[in-house]
């Protein structure tokens, strides 16, 4: 565009170019006034006249520009520094945008901008290698560019849609960008006053048509150039006398309009230009091409990635020719070693460089001391590629640590020469002397305590319910076996504490499975084989109940730690009370006093501990013993935390009360979910265990005023059943327990087992126990019992004698425990009656108060209360005061022998001596 200086007001300036209506000048205005004057300088100097509207644009631009840049290089930081000026930007041109709407490459290079950064989220291995700073500028950005995105919702869902023409427009921008700088900026000038001039001036006055004509026949002279809205020097300041000297002024824009082809010859020239002008674009684009070909000659072009030049060739472990020794192998080998844990170091790839040592030493036939010791650092380069400790290892790794461990495991039992210990020192080593026994530092044990704890993190970190889980528990086979082995390793080269060690290893994978092979050589024992063939089944393999005994025992005289002592007894209870062994379980756990100290425990072993309580509880519930049972799960259901006390999840009103490391540490010590104990049954069995014993109580003891709740718990939800409005049929467990006790106060057993035993909770609870349907029958006939004494508790005032043969009948029961249970309910008090044994009738002897009574009885115990707590209050007035009294001389005394009601002080006589 040509150079002009106006003379008229700044201020006009912007605001003429922004959107008036262009308006002749009358002549004698500020342009007639004063001439235009322009100096050498100012020649040389090209003045460009903008709208706002290009040069808020242009802003903008220029700042995608350097994002999409920083974008190539994954420079996270940088994208975020302008991304910022970009919002600041896009706020300045904001009434702008309200006129022209939002600009399609605005849309663009959010859009662009946001799937890029959810790539780079998605890229973990990329995340891990970005450095803190970008990483950081990730999280940040991709937060604020989703937060800034949602104002802009329907034009990026617009332009998705259809990316075609902002792609079409991009290319040739970024083709024009590549002519220069000199030919972007004439386009873009083109194209902004072209747009102005289409806007503001569709009907040019009389003058303006006599100047445009004027302006075309000079410009058909003078040179053509590729931009149709530039003149040269001339044309231009011969443009400004012409204008003086007719006295005619017009609006300053009206001077620098496109030409508009009027005639045939006019329209032709402008065709002939655009054709010149698309032909030189494809030369330059073809010529382009074929310099990349030709770069392209010597090879394919391959993408890296930023940061540290990646290293395409193995590194040679020594030079050609050198001679491979022992000394040379632990040289590299300490060589590569010092690079452990420094940061920089590529972890995979020294794992590599470890294994490739192994290679070479075995092919030189260096023995096998130097490549047990190589593979002890190849486990423990294994062990630390995480070095965040709430990482687990990856599939792949995991599978190389457990083959390594193995295939070091065959080398130890095939050379029993081979030594290992933490004890040995490095100088003590013997890697290659085979005249004496060959030494290597390391602990086979320590290695297999931290596979064992990484197969944990794996399950505590995955799915549970999806097929990976069930994968990755199929590894547990090997896990086991390769405990097994340690075992019989270090049974013959170990100490007593390695020993005990792996003992607790392989009582923690075998306490909490059922022994299904044992309970079915209980239940059907062989009739018809032999006695070989007997003894042939059962020594293929060792019960585990066997096997627990004779691990724990050994641990019992052995160890000296208390925590694997204690680990230990705790594991062999859940077994006990697992394959419902009651009795052996309830006096191990009392001989062993745990539950005295526990309170001092670590937190995985108090875990242990609860596990352990609960299991016993739910044995004691199906030898039906509801009491025990109760006792038993008391502790954990009454908290209201017992998925957290029990390690199977975090409460989220918990949560709120620990920090982000707190909560790592809880997470860690959570148990894996193939040892989850069901929640739902474990309330269940508390439920039904305090319905058998608090209806009963309830009912002896309905007018006491004093009567003590035996669960809290079960009475919570007998007044939540009670505050319903609507009672439908039960659909919840809870719904099925309240339902079932309101039934049993009344007496009704049928209704109370209907309530308790049906579809629905089969599926839920009962079908879940080894032995279902004993535990089914146990149930129903304890329902029955209880409901014959929840009976004779609320109908004996009604009866004067009642026959038990009547109970027997009502309540399906026989007659002997028919009058047993009644038997006992007269021998504890608790029923006022007395057996005939002739008729068999119980007669009732109406010891009961009536109900006058019992309120008779209520006010006196309340007056008692009245009357002492008035004692108490007279006390106080007179200058007793908790056991002192006002004495005149020697002011407050301690009253030795103060007595609470009325505070009588006794003096005791003193004996001299």
């Amino acid at each position: 565009m040509s150079r002009f200086f106006t003379t008229g007001s700044d201020s006009e300036s912007e605001s003429s170019l922004s959107g008036e209506e262009l308006v002749t000048k009358p002549v004698g205005g500020n342009y007639g006034k004063q001439p235009l004057l322009l100096s050498e300088d100012e020649e040389d100097t090209k003045r460009v006249v903008r709208s706002a509207k290009d040069k808020r644009f242009e802003e903008l631009t220029n700042l995608i520009r350097t994002i999409r840049n920083a974008m190539k290089i994954r420079d996270v930081t940088k994208c975020l520094e302008e991304f910022e000026l970009l919002g600041k930007a896009y706020g300045k041109a904001k009434s702008i945008v309200d006129k022209e709407g939002v600009p399609r490459f605005y849309i663009r290079i959010l859009a662009d901008l946001e799937d890029y950064l959810n790539e780079l989220w998605e890229d973990k291995e990329g995340k891990k290698k970005m450095n803190k700073n970008n990483a950081k500028a990730l999280s940040t950005l991709r937060q604020k560019i989703r937060k800034y995105n949602r104002d802009f919702e329907s034009h990026i869902t617009n332009y998705k849609q259809n990316p075609e023409q902002s792609a079409d427009e991009d290319a040739e921008k970024n083709e024009e960008d590549s002519e220069g700088s000199s030919d972007e900026d004439e386009d873009d000038e083109g194209v902004s006053a072209a747009a102005f001039l289409k806007k503001k001036s569709e009907a040019p006055s009389g003058e303006s048509r006599k100047f445009l004509k004027k302006m075309e026949d000079e410009d058909e002279d003078s040179e053509d150039s590729e931009d149709d809205e530039d003149w040269d020097t001339g044309s231009t300041s011969s443009d400004s006398d012409s204008e003086e000297e007719e006295g005619k002024q017009t609006v300053l824009a009206s001077r620098f309009l496109k030409k508009a082809p009027t005639t045939e010859e006019d329209k032709k020239a402008a065709e002939k230009k655009r054709e010149d002008k698309a032909k030189k674009k494809h030369d330059r684009k073809s010529k382009r091409l074929d310099e990349e070909e030709e770069d392209n000659e010597g090879g394919e072009w391959e993408r890296v990635r930023g940061g540290v030049p990646l290293v395409k060739e193995k590194p040679k472990m020594f030079a050609k020719g050198t001679e491979i020794t022992h000394a040379v192998v632990i040289k590299k080998l300490n060589e590569i070693l010092q690079a452990r844990g420094k940061k920089g170091t590529d972890r995979a790839a020294q794992i590599e460089l470890l294994q490739l040592l192994v290679q070479i030493a075995s092919e030189n036939n260096l023995g096998e001391g130097v490549i047990v010791k190589i593979k002890f650092n190849i486990i423990a380069s294994l062990y630390d590629y995480n070095p965040n400790l709430a990482t687990y290892m990856k599939p792949e790794m995991w599978q190389k640590c457990l083959d390594c461990i193995n295939e070091l495991m065959d080398i130890l039992f095939a050379n029993p020469n081979i030594f290992v210990g933490e004890n040995i020192l490095e100088e003590g080593e013997n890697l290659h002397n085979a005249d004496q026994p060959l030494r290597v530092r390391g602990c086979i044990l320590t290695l297999v305590e931290r596979m064992d704890e990484e197969f944990t993190k794996i399950m505590q970190n995955t799915d549970p319910h999806s097929q990976e889980y069930v994968e990755h528990l199929k590894d547990e086979a090997q896990v086991c076996a390769i405990i097994e082995r340690v075992q019989r390793y270090l049974e013959e080269k170990g100490t007593t504490e390695e020993i005990c060690r792996i003992y607790l290893r392989r009582i923690l994978h075998t306490y909490y499975k059922f022994d299904y092979k044992a309970h079915q050589r209980q239940l059907t024992p062989p009739e018809g084989s032999s006695k070989s063939e007997q003894d042939q089944a059962e020594n293929e393999g060792e019960d585990s109940a066997v096997l627990m005994e004779r691990l724990c025992k050994y641990i019992y005289a052995k160890d000296r730690t208390d925590r694997i002592r204690t680990c230990a007894i705790l594991c062999h209870i859940y077994h006990h009370a697992l394959h419902s062994r009651w009795y052996q379980a309830r006096d191990l756990m009392l001989m062993s006093h745990l539950q005295d100290n526990i309170q001092h425990a670590d937190p995985p072993v108090q875990i242990l501990y609860n596990r352990t309580m609960v299991q016993l509880g739910i044995c004691a519930f199906r030898q039906g013993l509801t009491k025990d049972a109760h006792n038993a799960l008391l502790d954990i259901q009454s908290s209201g935390r017992a998925k957290e006390l029990l390690g199977q999840g975090l409460l989220l009103r918990s949560l709120q009360e620990r920090n982000q490391e707190q909560e790592k540490v809880e997470r860690r010590r959570q148990v894996p979910f193939h040892l989850h104990i069901n929640l739902e049954l474990l309330e269940c069995v508390y439920l039904v265990s305090a319905m058998l014993l608090e209806i009963p109580y309830m009912a002896a003891h309905e007018s006491d005023a004093r009567r003590r709740m035996i669960s809290k718990q079960f009475h919570h939800q007998l007044r939540v059943g009670e505050r319903q409005p609507l009672l439908g049929p039960p659909e919840s467990m809870r719904e099925h327990v309240v339902a079932a006790s309101k039934a049993m106060k009344m007496g009704d057993w049928k209704t109370c087992h209907s309530f308790i035993i049906n579809e629905k909770m089969n599926g839920k609870v009962w079908d879940l126990f080894p032995e279902a349907d004993k535990v089914r029958t146990m149930l129903v006939r304890k329902i029955q019992e209880e409901s014959l004494r929840t009976y004779l508790f609320t109908y004996s005032s009604v009866y004067d004698s009642i026959s038990m043969e009547t109970l027997s009948d009502m309540f399906e029961l026989d007659l002997p425990t028919v009058h047993s249970i009644i038997s006992k309910m007269i021998i504890n008090e608790e029923l006022m009656a007395s057996l005939d044994q002739p008729t068999q009738t119980v007669v009732m002897h109406r010891t009961e108060p009536t109900a006058q009574q019992n309120l008779a009885l209520q006010l006196a115990e309340k007056l008692g209360s009245l009357v002492e707590n008035n004692e108490r209050v007279f006390d106080h007035k007179q200058g007793t005061y908790g056991g002192y009294f006002r004495d005149q001389k020697d002011g407050y005394r301690k009253n030795e022998g103060y007595m609470r009601r009325g505070g009588y002080r006794q003096q005791q006589s003193q004996t001299a001596y």
